[in-house]
């Protein structure tokens, strides 16, 4: 989609960005604000994003041609290749930025101050019998809620026939394993599905049937493994990272808040 750029009396309020006498043009700032999400009705959010990190991108390689730096790209990702300019800012940035790794210390009391963010995933192990229906079919829906309900009442009246009645009177694939899922993880299933695996509890049936898009689903919790606390031995890579990548988000901000200090910008807004 080619970028709109602004007409008329918009230009006054959506300028051109020039820094250290180098223009970064609107038709630039129109393409680059397609990234930056704003608020309906205000594209103006957008475009102040847009020309803040088009600034910063020209700062960073003002400053890098200034040191000399020669682009030496190196793959971004699976059939990709940095461009000579990305490359240049990555090097300036690795040249420039440093942070001292955690401590152990720094690392233990990050995850003292709150345990409980590191946890395992729920884990269940899971069946259901489904009665298809198709989305805003009403009498469609009804029909599958009242098979699904009828199911429903024999499994009370006698439990261990679900995977005979699965075999019998499921829509799902399943059917073919007494309507076993395997087991399953956050997002491995719809919402409204995940919703009611964690409503029951642990293991059991769903008192009643569950609707999903799907139709409705008599389901039934087999195994349930519930979320725990991982070790501090267990976390401690992943709170490392996490430490690191902050700090280096911090370093890199302080880095481009100096050369905007003494830079000549108009246009965009880089105080801190």
């Amino acid at each position: 989609m080619q970028a709109r750029q602004p007409t008329g009396m918009a230009k006054q309020f959506l300028p051109e960005v020039v820094v250290n006498g180098e223009t970064i043009g609107r038709a630039a700032i129109a393409a680059e604000a397609q990234n930056h999400p704003a608020p309906k009705g205000k594209p103006g959010v957008a475009w102040r994003k847009a020309a803040n990190a088009l600034a910063i991108r020209v700062l960073l390689l003002q400053e890098a041609k200034r040191r000399g730096i020669t682009a030496a790209p190196v793959p971004s990702g699976p059939g990709r290749r940095e461009t000579d300019e990305e490359a240049m800012i990555r090097q300036l940035l690795e040249a420039e930025i440093m942070p001292e790794p955690s401590g152990e210390d720094a690392l233990l009391a990050e995850w003292q101050a709150n345990p409980e963010r590191y946890r395992t995933q729920p884990l269940w192990k899971a069946s259901h019998i489904l009665a298809a229906c198709t989305p805003g079919d009403g009498p469609a829906d009804a029909a599958a809620k009242a098979r699904a309900e009828a199911v429903r009442q024999r499994i009370n009246e006698d439990p261990a026939a679900f995977e005979a009645l699965a075999a019998a009177h499921s829509d799902c694939p399943s059917k073919t394993a007494g309507g076993a899922l395997g087991q399953l993880r956050p997002g491995d299933v719809v919402p409204e599905f995940e919703q009611a695996l964690r409503a029951i509890g642990g293991c059991g049936i769903a008192e009643a049937p569950v609707r999903t898009r799907h139709g409705w689903h008599v389901l039934r919790v087999d195994a349930y493994d519930p979320p725990r606390a991982l070790p501090f031995a267990a976390v401690r890579g992943r709170i490392s990272e996490a430490m690191e990548k902050a700090a280096w988000a911090r370093e890199s901000k302080r880095f481009v808040n100096r050369l905007a200090a003494d830079a000549e910008i108009s246009g965009a807004d880089l105080g801190g």
